[in-house]
């Protein structure tokens, strides 16, 4: 009988398992650098210079990364793809090349064992998890997740460049260009290294892990729901606007996620800016014709699972046949039977509650009473018919 691992036994495992240089760049220098705080003293510009720095580096991975190479949502010059290239690096999200394979196989394959980030396999793992815990095919050293097309990314110039001085662009953008810019500015290179360097980079890493965490977690689907990927405004917030991703997974070749012009997706205004500047060019929109039908379908589909729950009456096709004859023996002998529409309903419980009195029911059991409920006594509500329905008990059989 195989014996139970014991607690010290799983820990060793993981911390086995564990890609350690991954760890170290992600949770080890962030976490040495905000104990570091103790004895470093920030100035203002220096603070302010990491917040924006942050932002910006996370905008080249939206802008850049994501919606430019991943997803070929729009066109963009040289100098921007360039640009783009270089801050983007300074993220420390991987290579252009590896974030997008990875990228599109999360979505060829979302929600699955070759999703690299799934959240069917937990919210850790989707967030950070699955870098932390990263492993290569040791007998062909490439991720052993879904296949997917690439040949654009090695076709392209720059993405071929940067993925060959990727480290060296990683040290210059994301810790000395910070570290200098305060020691010139503030004379705080200490602080700029510190904060603006390394815990600004930690800080727009998780922002963006967000996407892959909190955007499959929570918030409203209203394009589809067979995935898992969610709208949520906050998320949109934490993520420069990669939160609508009902939106974006439904239809990603869009160069907007936040759709509506009061969704806050600052990316698509960036991309719009430089467009106008003349660096971006064909910026895709899916056909809003497709868009609109994707959230009727939903709010069909929506209404349907709501319907689903209420209850409609017995269908017809599944009711028993009475003939005549036997619904009026039956209403002879007692039962509180109407016929209306061709239907036999028992109104029994509902003979005291009739709003126009006990009398206008009494006196139509028995009978065909069509006429009296459409109109030519008084024509009943919609809510009346629903009602009605409810109480179906039998068609009455043609003779």
């Amino acid at each position: 009988m195989a014996s139970t691992p014991t607690i010290g036994r799983v820990i060793a495992d993981t911390v086995a398992s564990l890609n350690w240089p991954k760890t170290v760049f992600l949770v080890g220098i962030p976490l040495a650098a905000i104990c570091s705080l103790r004895w470093v003293s920030l100035q203002r510009g220096t603070v302010w210079t990491g917040v924006i720095y942050a932002y910006l580096r996370a905008l080249t991975v939206t802008a850049g990364y994501h919606r430019l190479w991943a997803h070929r949502s729009y066109s963009a010059s040289t100098p921007l793809k360039l640009l783009f290239a270089i801050i983007g690096a300074g993220a420390g999200q991987d290579s252009i090349k590896k974030w997008c394979r990875d990228h599109r196989a999360h979505h060829r394959y979302v929600d699955t064992d070759k999703d690299p980030y799934s959240i069917s396999k937990g919210f850790f793992h989707a967030h950070i998890g699955w870098v932390l815990f990263e492993k290569s095919d040791p007998v062909h050293g490439v991720l052993t997740t879904g296949r997917v097309d690439i040949s654009d990314l090695k076709a392209d110039p720059i993405v071929v460049w940067q993925q060959k001085h990727y480290m060296l662009l990683l040290l210059l953008a994301g810790y000395l260009a910070p570290t200098l810019f305060c020691w010139l500015c503030f004379g705080d290179y200490l602080g700029g290294f510190i904060f603006a360097g390394c815990i600004a980079t930690a800080l727009e890493q998780q922002g963006t892990f967000c996407v892959n965490s909190v955007a499959h977690w929570c918030g409203s689907q209203p394009y589809a729901a067979d995935k898992t990927p969610r709208d949520h405004p906050l998320t949109g917030l934490l993520t420069l606007g990669e939160g609508y991703h009902n939106f974006h997974h439904e239809f990603p070749i869009d160069y907007r996620n936040g759709v509506r012009w009061f969704d806050f997706d600052p990316t698509k205004w960036v991309i719009w800016l430089c467009a106008q500047l003349g660096l971006a060019s064909n910026l895709r929109r899916f056909p809003q014709n497709e868009i609109q039908k994707g959230r009727i379908q939903r709010k069909r589909q929506c209404l349907d699972q709501e319907s689903e729950m209420l209850n409609w009456g017995v269908p017809l096709a599944d009711l028993p046949t009475m003939s005549w004859r036997e619904y009026q023996q039956q209403a002879r002998t007692g039962r509180n039977l109407v016929v209306i529409r061709g239907v036999v309903h028992d109104v029994s419980g509902f003979v005291t509650e009739h709003p126009g009195g006990v009398a206008m029911i009494t006196g139509a059991i028995g009978k065909d009473a069509t006429d009296s409920f459409e109109g030519d006594v008084y024509r009943h509500s919609q809510a009346a018919s629903n009602l009605l329905d409810t109480m179906r008990v039998a068609v009455v059989q043609s003779e």
